[in-house]
């Protein structure tokens, strides 16, 4: 199985207890550990895989906390580094009474965006993996030269690399540096996971097909636009589709792309593919909707618990709600 190498910010979520309150109203919040790329890391972890988190966090109570959660899921933190020019990032979430969320950050700077490309290490890509990263690092330049540099490795040693968007407005100036920054780390990316609203902004186009096609004309092999409760859907060079979710009762949307991430990377990396057999693997549609299946119960019990990292699943309980050992297994 290879490894998993997740870039980008470890934060503190604080959570309402309850949901239906704008932000400015709720009175009660309880701590949780976040940040989709960190999110991600314990999501693959938690399924049994080998995972790694790749990050700066603050010399903090908060950074400390971060990193025994890491530890407590089975993370490694062998590429986790410490700074004092900056604290840990925090994000203040308000839920809807549907489980979806709104967001206010304090990181001015904080100290994941002050990862420095130098300190992207060469040598911990010389044994085969996956490379996953968002856009969040993309926001301020230091950290943006680091996420370029770690894709850049990444792809000079034939691994997979998966780029999930997961836009957050709010931490740029206007929307189209957000779609500037991110246009550019397209051609490196194998696998793009996106919300429909993401795909067609990013795009500029009005029809999800059209978009999806204008990613994979610049070198994207897999683009999966996740749906919510509805499942997936997914465009490849020479196929595209749909695949259903099993309904379940959310309470918080919090990480839930990101647990569904980690169950499609999970699956990914079970299987051992280097660029060239990730594209033959695609051929096979049966192949990938197992896969996408088992991701979107990732996704589906992420959302069934309050916070990101504590409703994360386990390989356990997504099997037990497929009812069939997942969809599917390393071949």
């Amino acid at each position: 199985m290879k490894k998993l190498m997740s870039f980008g910010e470890a934060l503190i979520d604080f959570v309402p207890t309850t949901n239906g309150q704008p932000l400015h109203e709720v009175s009660e919040f309880r701590r949780a550990p976040g940040g989709a790329p960190a999110n991600v890391a314990v999501a693959v972890a938690r399924l049994g895989g080998e995972s790694h988190f790749v990050g700066k966090i603050g010399d903090d109570a908060f950074g400390r906390f971060l990193a025994g959660v890491f530890k407590e899921h089975g993370v490694q933190t062998d590429y986790l580094l410490y700074t004092r020019e900056a604290k840990t990032a925090l994000a203040f979430v308000s839920l809807r009474e549907d489980g979806e969320r709104d967001f206010m950050f304090y990181r001015e700077p904080s100290a994941d965006m002050l990862f420095e490309a130098d300190e992207m290490n060469p040598a911990w890509f010389q044994s085969p993996g996956i490379f996953h990263f968002c856009s969040v690092s993309l926001s301020y330049p230091v950290s943006a030269a680091a996420t370029r540099r770690g894709a850049e490795l990444a792809y000079q040693k034939n691994w997979l690399v998966s780029f999930d968007p997961n836009l957050r407005f709010p931490l740029w100036k206007r929307p189209g540096d957000a779609r500037e920054a991110v246009l550019p780390l397209l051609p490196f990316a194998n696998v793009v996971k996106v919300a429909e609203d993401e795909l067609l902004f990013l795009t500029q186009a009005r029809e999800q097909a059209r978009a999806a096609q204008s990613l994979i004309d610049l070198g994207v092999d897999l683009v999966v636009v996740t749906r919510g409760r509805e499942g997936c859907g997914y465009y490849t060079k020479q196929h595209s589709g749909i695949v259903p979710t099993v309904p379940v009762t959310a309470v918080d949307a919090t990480g839930a792309g990101d647990g569904f991430d980690g169950g499609l990377l999970y699956r990914l990396a079970e299987r051992d593919l280097d660029r060239a057999g990730f594209r033959r693997f695609l051929q096979d549609t049966g192949a990938l909707e197992a896969v996408l299946r088992f991701a979107n119960g990732c996704g589906a019990l992420t959302t069934t618990g309050r916070g990101a990292i504590p409703a994360l699943p386990t390989r356990e309980a997504v099997e037990a709600l497929l009812g069939d050992g997942g969809g599917t297994t390393a071949g």
